[in-house]
């Protein structure tokens, strides 16, 4: 088997059932239909899987694409081992409400972090330089 650097070894993946983590934390699960010399990617159908706990919920997306820059990581689904999970699937609705209360939850969290950190006469300021979560 040889070996491929770069992008193009992205072609062994074609019609493949990909998991692609994008740099704003989102989880997409497509099928990989068109890839380009800058790794953007083309897949379809795709869902963006929400994972809170041991729950997931899946939100069909349609076609999807993602420029290349914009990936963390990229695999192929094991069809087997994708049935075989400890997750209890909810429905939209669930996933997305119990997501909003676990970033509340976070917010609250560093709020009291940051007040704590004041009363110490500590002052915790942000990087407001990079947009992105990674």
């Amino acid at each position: 088997m040889d070996i491929v650097p770069g992008t193009a070894s992205l072609l062994d993946e074609l019609d493949k059932k990909l998991m692609v983590l994008l740099r704003d934390g989102r989880t997409l699960i497509g099928y990989l239909r068109s890839v380009d010399q800058f790794a953007n990617l083309v897949l379809h159908p795709t869902i963006e899987r929400i994972h809170v706990g041991k729950q997931y919920g899946d939100i069909p997306r349609g076609v999807f694409i993602v420029r290349g820059e914009n990936v963390v990581l990229l695999g192929e689904i094991d069809r087997e081992k994708e049935k075989d999970h400890s997750l209890s699937e909810v429905s939209v609705d669930d996933i997305l409400d119990a997501q909003r209360r676990e970033q509340e939850s976070k917010q609250d969290q560093s709020r009291l972090h940051n007040k704590a950190l004041k009363e110490r006469g500590l002052n915790f300021v942000p990087d407001l330089g990079h947009d992105d979560m990674f």
